[in-house]
């Protein structure tokens, strides 16, 4: 029976859906799994959208259909991506974990997997925060959490201004989301994926 990942996201530019690809790359490198993107639902309205610019971006992943909190419990585990936002993850993102209140009745996530990946403007604006705050949700849930071990050593690349931490995949998009995710981001969160399923798989086969 194939091991369900799911990688949830929320973007506005496009730098997190091009990480959840990433991601969704190395769950599919592991035997026996199954990956699904879904992505969370808008609240900014179409046309504030067109004003920041973003609109024509969403038309890049219009497809991903948007998922429902009850859909959350069909997986064995869940990566979960957001853009930063003060420090803490997407009022996008926030508004899905807030309808998961039955789920958490029932224990619907309990012992499943979860993982965090996210992007800020800048080095410094909340890319460790964002996770480790978005972490307390899911430790509310009962979800065993997978970060990134230093065994992936691209984490330690210091030739280059990268995201990457032990806590999640990260990008740095620039303050006008000018810059796009590099390929040393793209394999870390590639190897999020993959770490993350393999996890999931020997979870499930207990």
């Amino acid at each position: 029976m194939a091991t369900k990942v799911y990688v949830v996201f929320y973007s506005m530019y496009g730098h997190i859906w091009k990480m959840a690809e990433a991601i969704a790359a190395g769950v599919r490198e592991v035997p026996h799994t199954e990956v699904s993107l879904f992505q969370t639902a808008e609240l900014v309205p179409p046309e504030t959208l067109e004003k920041m610019g973003a609109a024509a971006a969403h038309k890049q992943f219009a497809h991903i259909p948007v998922i429902k909190p009850d859909q959350l419990a069909e997986a064995d585990a869940i990566i979960f991506g957001t853009p930063t936002r003060f420090g803490n993850m997407a009022a996008q993102m926030r508004n899905l974990l807030d309808q998961t209140g039955q789920l958490w009745l029932r224990g619907g996530l309990v012992g499943k997997v979860g993982g965090v990946f996210t992007s800020t403007a800048s080095q410094h604006g909340g890319q460790e925060t964002t996770i480790t705050s978005f972490h307390t949700t899911l430790l509310h849930h009962g979800m065993v959490i997978v970060g990134v071990p230093y065994s992936e050593s691209r984490l330690l690349n210091m030739n280059e201004i990268t995201g990457g931490s032990p806590y999640g995949a990260t990008t740095l998009a620039g303050a006008r989301g000018e810059r796009q995710p590099s390929e040393n981001e793209l394999a870390i969160a590639r190897f999020q994926g993959k770490h993350t399923a393999r996890v999931a798989a020997k979870l499930a086969a207990q």
